[in-house]
Parts: C-alpha cells; structure tokens; sequence
C-alpha cells in the first residue's frame, strides 16, 4: 500500500493469482497449497516489493511451520527417562561388507555362465546374415519411384465433317482446320488441352481409349488433362483459332 502498487499488478508481474496474494497478506494458510508453495510465494512476493526475502521465510517458518516429532527428536540421544532399547545385536560392518562382495561374485558367475550358453555375437551375425539358397537378397535400398507422367496423350479421329481447333498451353497444334471423315490426327502430348469443335463428329484417342463427343446444338470446348479427364468449356474459356 505504501508503494501504491496494486494487487491486480503484483498478480501480472509474479504469475502468483490474486488470491493466494490476499492470503499471504492475511495469513491465511490453510488457502494456500501447502508449505513448499507457501515459501516460493513469500520469496517471490518480497522480492517483487524490494523487501527480505530471506526474512520472511525464516519468520513464517519459525512461527508456523510445525516440525514432525521425528525431526525435533534428537538421532542418537535416548528419550528423557528412558534407556535405549535395541532390538537385536547389531551386525558387524565387515560382515555386511563381505556379504555384498559374495554376492557380487556370484551375479558375475551367473553373467559369465550364461554368455557362454548364448552364441556369440559373430554367430548370430552370421546366422542372421545366412540365407537358404535360391532366397532373394533385400536390395541394399529400394529405388525411387518415379513419378507418374502427368502429360496426357491426344488424337482425334474425324467420323464426320468437323471443324477442330486444338491448344496445348500457349501452342496452337490444329489451326481451325476441317477433317473429313476418316481423317486422324497425329498424337499430341501435353499437360492440358483446350479443344473447340463445331459438331460430334469426331472421336477422341486418350492415351489409347477412344471415346465418343456428345451431341451438342451449339460449338463444343473440352479441356482435357491427366488428372481431370474430359471437363466441358464455354464462352472465352473455350479455345479459339480466329
């Protein structure tokens, strides 16, 4: 309060929530997750407001951090009162010692015993490696598969009188020529085609199948590509050879 800073603004600059704040201010505990929190709170909160961290934590710990029984109960003094009582002999260090060490010994016989039952290594390299004969070796590293062609092949195949003009990209391969019936083209390759016809009159080869044109009352425009197939086109879209 004195500093003038604002508990939203401590909550901001500590990543600690308001209401842990709150209970540190007012010595709430028993709202705070536990002592171990509780302590990196009070160092984190002082340290924020410039004040002694050290101080506070050693304060909160004398007056409210309880130490269990155990921890107040001196190691090796007896209880007031009474005499220590054992129960039993206690065992001589060296006789633990020695059996520790006999049991060492032994694990490593056992190791020893069972790495010569095993087969050894170039044994099991060999076998591994051995193959029966006429069995094919794996190939030392599978050869890329090449990528599928994505160029698409095209001829035309005239059944009638039929005004073609035929695109590939910026290329003009059939200038608005007229075939006759029977008339075939040569294949083209290409990635896209862009085909204007004036009638049906004509089959498509693509990549080796033929198929039909549908009947239309109007110019037709097909582009035709690898992965599409057939796609019909109007308007600009279709090609032009004026």
């Amino acid at each position: 309060m004195r500093a003038g800073i604002d508990v939203s603004q401590v909550e901001a600059d500590t990543k600690i929530r308001a209401k842990y704040l709150r209970a540190l201010e007012n010595e709430e505990w028993d709202l705070l997750p536990g002592p171990t929190y509780v302590k990196s709170f009070l160092r984190t909160y002082a340290e924020t407001l410039g004040l002694d961290a050290k101080l506070l934590v050693d304060e909160y710990k004398l007056r409210h951090e309880r130490l269990s029984e155990l921890e107040l109960q001196p190691i090796n003094a007896a209880a007031p009162g009474r005499e220590r009582r054992r129960s039993g002999p206690l065992v001589p260090r060296g006789a633990v010692i020695a059996l520790i060490f006999a049991l060492l010994l032994v694990a490593l016989y056992a190791l020893g015993r069972s790495g010569d039952d095993s087969p050894s290594s170039a044994q099991t390299q060999t076998q591994t490696t051995t193959r029966e004969p006429g069995a094919a070796n794996p190939p030392a590293s599978s050869p890329e598969r090449k990528p599928k062609p994505r160029r698409v092949r095209l001829a035309l195949v005239a059944t009638g009188p039929v005004y073609v003009c035929l695109q590939a990209g910026r290329r003009t391969l059939i200038d608005g020529q007229m075939l006759q019936a029977g008339d075939t083209t040569a294949t083209y390759r290409s990635r896209r085609f862009r085909l204007s016809l004036g009638n049906a009159n004509v089959k498509l080869r693509i990549d080796g199948r033929e198929r039909a044109v549908a009947p239309s009352s109007e110019a037709i425009g097909l582009e035709i590509t690898k992965s599409r197939g057939r796609q019909p086109l109007s308007g600009a879209r279709r090609a032009s050879c004026e």
